[in-house]
């Protein structure tokens, strides 16, 4: 889909703040209320707008440490990556989950309260997953930028 100016000033001031009113979003873009709504559905429609949530400050809720976790496999099978990627999907401290190219066969960012947490989740993770060769993790000491805004 080609998005012209227009929809992107939309998708940027979604991105900055989703609670905003078509009303206002409506002026913003220069358009009335009725073609603004029906960007905007068409945007959902096509997948574009994915969802629209709440971003929470994981300080404010004690989720303090960061761990960058790198994970090796011999086992490549379509099995084990179905029951894989399936298994690793539930654990709710993970918060993003990769397949990589490189040394390392994928990679998580997980996100828990103290070091404790992490060597239970760590546990969890080498005990119910068969298949793991090497597990290395790396810890955030402070985060310089975050932002789940994507440059349109």
């Amino acid at each position: 889909m080609k998005l012209d100016n227009t929809d992107k000033t939309l998708l940027r001031l979604l991105q900055q703040d989703a609670t905003i009113s078509l009303n206002e979003l409506a002026e913003r873009v220069n358009l009335t209320t009725t073609p603004c709504w029906k960007r905007l559905k068409r945007l959902e429609d096509e997948g574009i707008i994915s969802r629209r949530v709440a971003l929470l400050n994981p300080e404010k809720l004690g989720l303090v440490l960061t761990a960058f976790v790198q994970i090796v496999t011999n086992n490549h099978s379509n099995d084990w990556y179905q029951g894989f990627v399936s298994r690793v999907s539930e654990f709710a401290e993970v918060m993003e989950f990769y397949r990589m190219a490189g040394e390392y066969d994928y990679m998580m960012k997980v996100q828990v309260a103290d070091m404790k947490r992490f060597d239970d989740f760590y546990k969890k993770l080498v005990n119910n997953v068969e298949g793991i060769s090497k597990v290395t993790s790396t810890f955030a000491m402070e985060s310089l930028k975050y932002s789940t805004a994507l440059p349109v």
